[in-house]
């Protein structure tokens, strides 16, 4: 699934074919993503194994006894301000629609008399890991999260250790949407949340590939879907949550433009499953260009 380049910069051109290269990537994402091949490739995954513990172990010691992501971090993520959004736009991200997201003409999809954005993901997951940042920014524009749990993807897959959060068991309230995440499995790859018939359903309607169906998945409303990660997760490779929420409130960094960038373009799915509701999120820019597109 590669994306399409249109840039006339040498520095696009760059940026273009790293996202090409994340996306070659995320075709091998497919159930368990296995790594293996070349004894270079193994020691430097070796290698990455031992730093990364080093990370794991330091950044763990963030997380309150309950698992909670400090409270800077959550701040971080709720309490974006409105002009970071219009000054960061796509961030640079090559346009993704019609590949990783894409509109479709399904069934609506609701619960609770609301447009449901369902989620499929897994807590080993590294895509998963680097997507649930940019959900939980868009998400926190229409409605309240309870307290966030921090996690890290695997240690034995690409990019290991990535520091996240896990929607299991996420309280997330909103008038304009429902929020259903299912997180499959856990971060050593055991059956976490079986998705119901219809959700299964779904997912295999809209991500078979030749290896089957990936994570993460994303369905908003069954108007749109996304079926991989917009952003490479190298990004967030190696740095702790207090690293990312830090990295999140200075524009220019790697982290914001790819985190919140992403974020715009989630932000511009809710909005078109809810109806453009509510405006002070839909009509604000650079939304409306996005959704446009959709």
């Amino acid at each position: 699934m590669g994306k399409g380049a249109r840039t006339r910069a040498a520095s696009a051109r760059e940026r273009i074919a790293a996202q090409q290269a994340a996306a070659r990537r995320a075709e091998r994402r497919r159930n368990t993503l296995l790594i293996s091949g070349a004894v270079g490739l193994v020691l430097v995954i070796v290698v990455g194994l031992i730093v990364g513990k080093t990370v794991f172990t330091s950044s763990a010691k963030q997380l309150g006894d309950n698992g909670h992501l400090p409270a800077s971090v959550a701040t971080a993520i709720t309490t974006m301000p409105a002009g970071t959004y219009a000054a960061i736009g796509t961030g640079g991200i090559p346009n993704p629609i019609g590949g990783y997201l894409k509109p479709i003409n399904g069934t609506p999809l609701t619960s609770d008399g609301k447009p449901d954005m369902l989620y499929i993901g897994a807590e080993f997951c590294p895509y998963c890991a680097a997507t649930r940042w940019s959900m939980a920014i868009a998400l926190a524009r229409f409605g309240t999260f309870g307290p966030f749990t921090g996690i890290h993807s695997s240690s034995t897959d690409v990019y290991p250790n990535t520091a996240t959060l896990t929607f299991y068991k996420q309280r997330y309230t909103s008038k304009y949407l429902t929020f259903t995440p299912v997180e499959n499995a856990t971060v050593t790859k055991q059956l976490l949340q079986k998705p119901t018939a219809a959700q299964q359903a779904i997912w295999v309607k809209y991500d078979t590939g030749p290896e089957g169906v990936g994570y993460p998945f994303i369905s908003f409303g069954n108007k749109i879907v996304l079926t991989g990660p917009l952003y490479d997760p190298q990004v967030l490779h190696g740095l702790s949550w207090t690293q990312i929420a830090r990295e999140l409130k200075i524009p220019t960094t790697a982290v914001a433009t790819n985190v919140i960038g992403t974020a715009n373009y989630i932000t511009a799915a809710i909005c078109k499953m809810t109806s453009n509701k509510p405006a002070s999120v839909c009509a604000a820019a650079p939304i409306p260009a996005i959704e446009a597109k959709l």
